[in-house]
């Protein structure tokens, strides 16, 4: 059977099928599919006529197309396992390019899919799922694109060329409408894409700065115009808020009265220089006794405030900023009494739909309230993929199968060996995407979420097999199709002989 598949087709094929095995048996143990309160939220958008931009209205419309498709979630989840499939087996094939056996890649597709963490991500209701899944697509493409330059093939405009291209835009236009600030990303990545990819800048920019384009677009122009509602101020200050609480935990005597006059129309100042104050988190800050619709209606005011701390005391705005973007840069979590720890979503759902059932009428009422619980397809499966799981929660274990910050140094430590064994400086345009995930949330983070970093994860994991390259790739022919072989040519006539054969040839 293996016989009739073409030598080419069969790594692809592969790393297509054991990672989609892995993911399916996730997918039956926590069918239709794991959830969060972001997946109650997106439930509640699309079935009560909340439209809102402050998740993904692109991933808002697929949660609506699956339920007015099958009246279930299953159909979008089973899409993702698929879709994250396909994506490890064109890495694979990137892999490849650069001179890694299969004996080395299909391992990686198989842990990534298989580890706790990683694996059953895959199989959450989550606009970062897709996000993710367009990170890797974006790291793929632009890996084949640095192995064409290695072979002195970045000037040719083959279909290869174009399919790489095309993919790289798709995978950038999926990190811009998949999360609101994607488009960070792209824009963090290019400098370095065009630094190391000089030959292919105008494509470059063309298959980069157009999705960040377009999800500008959307986000700014369409959604508000076809009624989608835009997020409220305080949702879009939160951590400008945040801010000032920790600025005023610090250094109260900065503040003026006038600048406690409006904080205390809000909330209490206990609550600004307590609970509010850890730089760990934005989210203690939005809590009760935070009253929102008023920070809204004051927020002009707020932001006066956050300005002038932005003057009095930059050392404590940026000292918050680093610290409330920690799980982006450290490697170890913070203090679990300061909300520092990894915050990460299990994959079970509670009866009150993480709290929506208990106040919001539309969800509690819903005809889709049946399909918003775990039915695993086997109870065994289940109980077996939760223990998993939970045993991967392991503290000691954080920094590994958490925290995509480690992920992130390995993957640099790696170009860096193979640029220094290579001397080949095209070879950094492999880190453009985790640099760019990286700086994206250090740039706004609001908490230490194991989500916002797990792109890098997925995207270190295929830079390890790369240490198993021993050649030298140098510039020269393509090497990865065969070259055609010239058809023999006739021997020159020699001075003084006919062309006629000889006798004892015919016989």
């Amino acid at each position: 059977m293996i016989e009739k598949i073409p030598p080419h087709r069969r790594l692809p094929l592969a790393a297509f099928v054991i990672p989609q095995v892995v993911l399916l048996l996730w997918w039956a143990a926590f069918y239709p599919g794991a959830m969060s309160y972001d997946s109650i939220a997106y439930v509640w958008h699309v079935t009560s006529d909340h439209w809102m931009s402050n998740h993904s209205v692109v991933y808002d419309s697929m949660v609506w197309l699956s339920l007015n498709t099958t009246g279930d979630l299953w159909a979008l989840t089973l899409l993702q396992t698929i879709a994250m499939s396909a994506t490890i087996a064109y890495t694979c094939v990137m892999l490849r390019d650069f001179g890694v056996r299969a004996r080395w890649s299909l391992p990686a597709a198989a842990a990534v899919v298989l580890l706790p963490s990683t694996g059953s991500f895959v199989v959450f209701v989550w606009k970062d799922v897709p996000y993710t899944i367009g990170a890797l697509l974006a790291f793929a493409a632009t890996g084949r694109l640095v192995a064409r330059r290695l072979r002195g093939r970045s000037q040719a405009r083959d279909r290869a060329f174009y399919r790489e291209m095309g993919l790289l835009f798709l995978g950038c236009l999926a990190m811009g409408v998949f999360r609101t600030n994607g488009l960070l990303v792209m824009i963090f990545a290019v400098p370095v894409l065009l630094f190391t990819l000089p030959k292919v800048r105008r494509w470059i920019l063309a298959a980069t700065i157009v999705p960040v384009v377009i999800s500008a677009l959307l986000q700014t122009v369409v959604y508000p115009a076809v009624g989608i509602q835009t997020p409220t101020k305080d949702q879009v200050y939160a951590m400008q808020y945040a801010d000032i609480a920790v600025a005023y935990g610090k250094a109260p005597q900065t503040f003026s009265r006038h600048d406690l006059a409006i904080m205390k129309k809000v909330a209490p100042l206990s609550h600004w220089g307590g609970a509010a104050a850890t730089c760990y988190a934005a989210d203690p800050t939005m809590a009760k006794p935070m009253n929102r619709p008023e920070a809204a209606r004051l927020n002009s005011q707020l932001l006066d405030i956050w300005a002038e701390v932005a003057k009095r005391t930059p050392n404590i705005l940026i000292s918050t900023r680093l610290c409330r973007s920690h799980i982006a840069w450290a490697i170890w979590p913070g203090p679990a009494s300061q909300d520092g720890y990894t915050l990460i979503s299990d994959p079970v759902t509670p009866k009150n739909l993480f709290g929506w059932a208990d106040w919001n009428q539309d969800i509690k009422h819903s005809k889709y309230l049946p399909v918003l619980k775990m039915r695993p397809v086997s109870a065994k499966l289940h109980t077996a993929a939760l223990l998993a799981f939970k045993a991967s929660k392991v503290s000691q274990l954080d920094w590994l199968f958490y925290r995509g910050a480690v992920w992130c140094y390995a993957s640099y430590a790696i170009v860096l060996l193979m640029v220094r064994k290579r001397r080949q400086r095209g070879l950094w345009a492999m880190a453009a995407f985790t640099v760019g995930l990286q700086l994206c949330v250090l740039a706004a983070n609001p908490a230490p979420l194991f989500r916002y970093m797990v792109a890098p994860m997925f995207i270190g994991f295929f830079f390890l097999p790369l240490l198993t390259v021993r050649t030298r790739l140098t510039m020269g022919p393509d090497t990865t199709r065969p070259r055609p072989v010239p058809a023999p040519q006739p021997a020159p006539e020699l001075p003084g002989q006919d062309n006629k054969p000889l006798a004892s040839s015919t016989a």
